[in-house]
């Protein structure tokens, strides 16, 4: 099926003003996308990052009257549709086949694949952990989520508790589950990244050993493992929390961080943590790991 594609470059300020007449005039689907090369770190928690310039992209059916919706556009939108706006014709393309080409199997470490739903497993009998992204971040295509794939894979996880805060898409603690944990706990501010979660562990068969809640409601409990991919400033704040979820002598990774960052994070977790394990990727994305010390902080 062809589809009718619009395609708007903007200003991040305007996005959602633009998205929101979209869905009045009936997109049936709606993607941003980066308009200049700008990179964007790893969002922290219940946030969704946007590009200074955005591409915003639109998809119609073949046979919508786009004449009607452009005018319907520049009526609506305050100052009009902007100039950088063009349409085109997206031959014999299913929308979620176009993007889902895009994903293919990855492996971390020794032990682990990542493997997207609809695609054979290319080792059967290595861990294979299916998953579905859809609108929650965490795929293992960045950079510091494989750091803490790559981490995972290397711990004895066999009967041990984990603690996965800021989980996306839940891709951390259901990799810890196959590897061999006892139970995962996924904690994020976003409902969305919590849906996702659990549609992912039902998929991998492990949601009967996930439980899966915001901040305010995780229970008080004592993890031998507890990682963290977010941004420095959420893990910096976040420090006397992971703390108090994480067994004396047990293991922490936190990433979502360059390599700037690092010092100041070593200070801030250095009442509860030796951190003295760097590991790097892409440049200067890094991750920190290290034990918890025994302290009463």
């Amino acid at each position: 099926m062809a589809w009718l594609q619009l395609k708007i470059e903007t200003a991040k300020a305007d996005t959602d003003r633009i998205e929101e007449a979209l869905e009045l005039v009936g997109a049936g689907a709606i993607m941003m996308e980066d308009a200049a090369d700008q990179p964007l770190f790893e969002p922290p928690l219940g946030t969704t990052p946007l590009w200074d310039a955005t591409r915003i992209v639109a998809l119609f059916t073949i046979d919508s009257d786009m004449d009607a919706i452009l005018e319907f556009l520049n009526e609506h939108l305050e100052g009009g549709l902007p100039s950088t706006h063009r349409v085109e014709i997206l031959e014999d393309q299913v929308w979620e086949r176009a993007w889902m080409d895009h994903y293919h199997p990855m492996c971390f470490g020794e032990r682990l694949w990542v493997v997207p739903s609809w695609t054979p497993p290319p080792q059967p009998n290595a861990i294979n952990l299916l998953l579905d992204p859809g609108l929650a971040f965490g795929t293992g295509t960045h950079a510091t989520t494989a750091l803490c794939m790559e981490w995972l894979d290397g711990l004895d996880l066999e009967g041990k508790i984990v603690v996965d805060y800021g989980c996306g898409s839940g891709i951390l603690a259901i990799a810890a589950l196959l590897l061999g944990a006892k139970h995962a706990y996924c904690v994020d501010l976003d409902p969305q990244a919590l849906l996702a979660s659990k549609d992912n562990a039902a998929r991998n068969h492990v949601a009967d050993k996930m439980t899966v809640c915001f901040p305010d409601a995780m229970p008080v409990i004592k993890a031998e493992i507890v990682v963290a991919n977010i941004l420095a400033g959420p893990l910096a704040e976040l420090a006397p929390v992971l703390a108090s979820l994480c067994n004396t002598n047990g293991d922490l990774a936190i990433s979502g961080i360059i390599d700037s960052q690092v010092e100041d994070l070593k200070i801030a977790y250095a009442p509860w943590f030796t951190l003295d394990q760097l590991k790097t990727k892409d440049v200067n994305w890094c991750r920190l790991s290290g034990k918890r010390l025994n302290t009463a902080a």
